[in-house]
């Protein structure tokens, strides 16, 4: 037989786009449209449906950047079309290639009820299967006029991604707006044709079931009349019949598709249109979930149900109904998506506390899988976390966007932090957004890395990112590919159908330990500087305020805020997602963000002040009461409680002019040596009698670095930016300040410095104040430490303990941890010392290794990552002034680290008042770190307490508390009882393991 196979596949891509899909819609007539164009934000639906409209015709420009146009269709079936399937056909000037990522819209009946979202993916809206001609076809379309800001050159800078600086020009033309005949033999014809054509690239050129496909595709060609499709499509069916109906290998891979809409809470829009974005796709999921009882759907986020909830009640009564159903799954357990690297502690723990419950309440749904597909990497704390919070599974297939080291599992067991393994899966076929093409599903068989062991894997179907979600398309494959020759085995099911299937299968699986590092998007750790501020602020002022009002409500029978406090987590929690709080969303999202921060912010001070006031007793005696937030007791004052302000204060550091230059700091227990430069060059401690930094090297020396990124400019430093750096070592100021301080300021390009180095009276600590007015444009700021320390690894805070990462670079994996994250502290040390760094506000941190003059012995640098300035998409990202505080912390422990890292972030607080206040709670054993202290959710008046051990060993602690205890139990996240605790002189003895978390509810007398 003569080599005819690329004649073939040629022919059929030729006819399937020019003939046979065009024939999908054979004849169509005109609607007419009329159109409103709302000014400003859009208005709420009533609103919209009312307003009064003007005619638009096809071609017309209309919708300016983020506007929003109330289209209005109308026309009437054709008498000829009677018997027939009709749909409308409303292209708002999509670009089939951006679904998500433009404009949209939602269809809306004259009542006011949703139809489905428009997308261009999914432009059709069913008019009536049988059609009796003459129907009168009225619907409404909110159309959002949604820029493009990631474009086909992806990463330009651009204004569009704030109203305030995007121009008014319209951004879209009209296209078409008809009443179709839809044939759906065409269709499925369509359908069968794309699953066989894909299916037969994939296979091998020698495979026989390869040729088997391509004569069958041919006798189908063949059998089509190009001038009557329609008429001879049932006859091609004919010829594919027989290849379609080949059943696939026994040992085929299973798939198991679930629908899915991955919706960025907020990215390349705003929050606001998140909220439309939802109601469109949960619009178009629940129509084709009433469509067709094959399909299942999923959807995370909490967050994005209740926003429908409360803004489009009208969608959220067809996403109830869908969920009491069974085949509308609500999945993940957490508030949003969060990024999973920087949120602190509790607020990690508060994503599944208000996730799982809003789920519960809701739908009376357990959700027992956590889903993150998107995260840029996923901290070691997460395992136990999961399986506090009631859960048990793990996905996400982020980690396959790694660049440097291919992950060698796709199902496995992953040990947290602790040593809690939770089952988990990454999906080998390596998108969130499948559309379950040939090629998808052959990639996911190939790379799946568990065969001979496991058969199966899971595939989130759907467009994502900016939402739209399955479509008929998707489903019609699946269908075809249930049971086919040549391909996996595709079914759609619940997650927890995979989940339980894929464990029964494979319990013996391989485990991971430790955190699950993403080899890319390292620079999410440093952009939006004020985002990253504003969530770290928060969180501690959230930490205060449930303490404080909580020892209020008990000490002084103040009401607690718990409706405020619920409000605002949730606040804080959102701002979490994984766009917002990494720095890489649009201008218009951070700047919202930086607004978000002050008035939460503002809302707590409130609530602490109201609860201090009530502690501190009479504010007119004259007297100041100290209170300490902080779980480690400090200047006299007991961890969470508060003392009366005494006269005495240990003696200040002096200071001294320096020889050579620059100045010399000493507190007694350092002595500090800044040189005519403004740089730390010793930092000596005398009671270890040893010098802290590298010889020949300075502390707090800021360097600067070219930062342009290969391609995703907010999201990746590539390791090739270290290749050019400029130490910032001119000095335009160097002065002695009233308060014992040095004052350093330095100009660089268009920016400033103002640094403030100074030593705490009776504390082993170096402070630094830092004030950065950033003008720079793709420069990386960083603060560097050159430590003469010998380590091959450095600690790391994280949530509910740290984690060890190498100084080195012997493997690959080593060096792709080029740039990581730590939350409070880092700490390095060698046997009997050790020096901590700890700060305010940043995450990014790098850390490297040099060898001593003389080539004996090594020194370690460890650099704090301030500042970025990428251009996209926020093309001022980080312009104007910032604050940093950070401190050297030499001959610490990994418990002084901790200790010191909680100081720096929760300052104490100075009252007018009279008395001293005993704290609610206390434990005898500093390794043990009390992370919460709050009433309980439930408005019991239980008071719940978080603990966890934090230096990574064994400890038994008695909790102390400081009212009548009538009874103690361990609890999970949400609050609910795991068992009973002793209860011995009104305290609780507990034994913890490694980083073990322990919740407490304790009843009060």
């Amino acid at each position: 037989m003569h080599y005819d196979r690329t004649i073939t596949e040629a022919r059929l891509k030729r006819v399937l786009d020019e003939r046979i899909r065009p024939a999908v819609y054979p004849e169509s007539v005109p609607l007419d449209v009329s159109v409103w164009h709302a000014p400003g934000e859009p208005v709420p639906v009533a609103e919209g449906l009312a307003a009064e409209r003007t005619p638009i015709a096809v071609g017309t420009k209309w919708g300016p950047a983020w506007g929003t146009s109330w289209f209005t269709v109308s026309g009437t079936v054709p008498g000829a079309w009677a018997g027939r399937s009709v749909e409308a056909l409303l292209d708002l000037g999509f670009d089939e290639n951006m679904p998500g990522f433009q404009c949209e819209g939602l269809v809306y009946r004259p009542d006011g009820s949703p139809v489905k979202g428009l997308n261009p993916r999914n432009q059709w809206v069913r008019v009536g299967e049988k059609v009796t001609g003459g129907e009168q076809v009225l619907l409404h379309i909110e159309a959002s006029s949604n820029p493009v800001i990631l474009d086909y050159h992806p990463f330009l800078p651009t204004e569009l991604g704030d109203r305030e600086t995007a121009d008014d020009s319209p951004r879209y033309r009209l296209a078409r707006m008809d009443l179709a005949v839809f044939d759906r033999t065409v269709w499925e014809l369509v359908q069968d044709l794309d699953v066989l054509g894909q299916l037969m690239t994939e296979l091998s050129a020698g495979s026989p079931r390869r040729w088997q496909i391509l004569r069958a595709v041919e006798r189908a060609l063949d059998a089509v009349d190009l001038q009557d499709v329609g008429g001879t499509a049932q006859r091609a069916r004919g010829e594919l019949a027989g290849v379609l109906s080949a059943p696939a290998h026994a040992s085929a891979h299973r798939i198991s598709a679930v629908g899915h809409a991955h919706i960025d809470s907020a990215w390349l829009w705003p929050l606001r249109e998140t909220v439309r974005k939802v109601a469109r796709t949960t619009s178009s999921m629940t129509a084709l979930l009433e469509d067709d009882p094959y399909f299942v759907y999923a959807m995370s986020q909490a967050q994005q149900f209740a926003w429908i909830k409360e803004h489009r009640p009208e969608v959220y009564a067809r996403v109830k109904k869908a969920v009491a159903e069974g085949r509308f799954v609500p999945v993940g357990g957490m508030w949003v998506e969060s990024d999973t690297n920087m949120p602190g502690s509790e607020a990690l723990a508060r994503q599944f506390v208000h996730g799982k419950r809003f789920f519960l309440e809701e739908f009376g749904i357990e959700t027992e899988e956590v889903w993150l597909p998107d995260s840029f990497g996923y901290s070691a704390a997460l395992p136990q976390l999961v399986k506090l919070a009631g859960a048990k599974w793990f996905l996400t297939q982020k980690i396959s966007w790694s660049r440097t080291n291919k992950f060698p599992h796709h199902t496995f067991w992953w040990e947290g932090l602790d040593g809690t393994r939770v089952f988990t899966h990454f999906p080998p076929i390596d998108t969130y957004n499948s559309q379950l093409s040939g090629q998808e599903v052959a990639h996911a068989v190939r790379n799946f890395q568990e065969k001979g062991g496991a058969t199966r894997s899971l595939a989130p179907t759907g467009w994502g990112d900016g939402g739209g979600g399955t479509t008929r398309e998707m489903l019609a494959r699946a269908r075809r590919l249930a049971d086919l020759e040549g391909s996996a085995k595709v079914v759609f099911e619940k997650p927890s159908a995979f989940f339980e299937k894929a464990h029964a299968e494979y319990a013996h699986a391989p485990v991971w330990a430790g955190e699950l590092y993403l080899e890319l998007h390292r620079a999410t750790l440093t952009s939006q500087a004020r985002t990253k501020q504003g969530n770290r602020r928060s969180e501690h002022l959230l930490r205060e305020a449930e303490l404080w009002a909580a020892t209020a409500a008990v000490r002084a029978g103040a009401p607690y805020p718990y409706e405020r406090l619920d409000r605002l987590w949730k606040t804080v929690l959102l701002h979490q997602f994984h766009d917002i709080l990494p720095g890489t969303s649009i201008a218009w999202v951070h700047r919202e963000a930086a607004r978000t921060y002050a008035e939460v912010a503002a809302e707590l001070e409130s609530v602490i002040g109201d609860a201090l006031t009530a502690l501190a007793g009479d504010g007119s005696s004259g007297g100041t009461v100290v209170f300490n937030a902080a779980p480690h007791g400090r200047g006299g004052a007991e961890a969470h409680g508060a003392r009366l302000a005494g006269a005495l204060r240990p003696a200040p550091a002096t200071t001294r002019r320096r020889a050579g230059g620059g100045f010399v700091l000493d507190n007694g227990l350092l002595r500090v040596e800044v040189d005519g430069r403004g740089l730390v060059v010793s930092v000596y401690d005398p009671e270890a009698g040893r010098e802290t930094l590298a010889p020949g090297s300075a502390a707090n020396l800021l360097q600067l670095h070219q930062d342009f990124p290969n391609m995703w400019d907010a999201w990746d430093v590539d390791h090739f930016y270290r290749n050019t750096v400029t130490d910032l070592t001119d000095v335009e100021v160097l002065e002695p300040t009233d308060d014992g301080s040095v004052r350093v300021v330095r100009c660089f390009g268009a920016s400033r410095v103002e640094q403030r180095i100074s030593l705490p009276a009776g504390v082993r600590r170096v402070d630094v104040a830092t004030e950065v007015d950033w003008h720079e444009t793709e420069k990386f700021l960083k603060a560097a430490f050159a430590l003469d320390v010998h380590t091959d690894r450095v600690a790391a805070e994280t949530q509910f303990g740290h984690l060890y990462r190498p100084t080195h670079t012997n493997t690959s994996w080593d060096a792709a941890k080029f740039e990581a994250c730590a939350h409070r502290f880092v700490h390095l040390a060698e046997p009997g010392w050790g020096v901590a760094l700890v700060n305010d506000s940043t995450y990014g941190y790098d850390v490297t290794r040099a060898g001593r003059p003389g080539g004996s012995g090594t020194t370690t640098t460890v650099r704090l990552s301030l500042l970025r300035a990428p251009r996209f998409p926020d093309p001022r990202t980080d312009q104007g002034v910032h604050r940093f505080r950070y401190a050297l912390v030499p001959g610490a422990s990994v418990g002084d680290a901790v200790r010191e890292g909680y100081r720096i972030n929760l300052p104490e607080r100075r009252v007018p008042g009279s008395t001293g206040v005993e704290p609610l709670v206390s434990v005898d054993d500093d390794a043990v770190v009390v992370s919460a202290v709050k009433l309980a959710d439930d408005g019991s008046g239980d008071v719940v307490v978080r603990l966890y051990e934090s230096l990574g060993g064994r400890a038994r602690v008695r909790l102390a508390a400081g009212f009548g205890v009538v009874s103690a139990g361990v609890c999970d996240l949400l609050e609910r009882p795991l068992g009973a605790a002793e209860v011995a002189d009104n305290g609780v003895p507990l034994a913890f393991r490694p980083f073990e978390i322990v919740t407490l509810r304790l009843k009060r007398a």
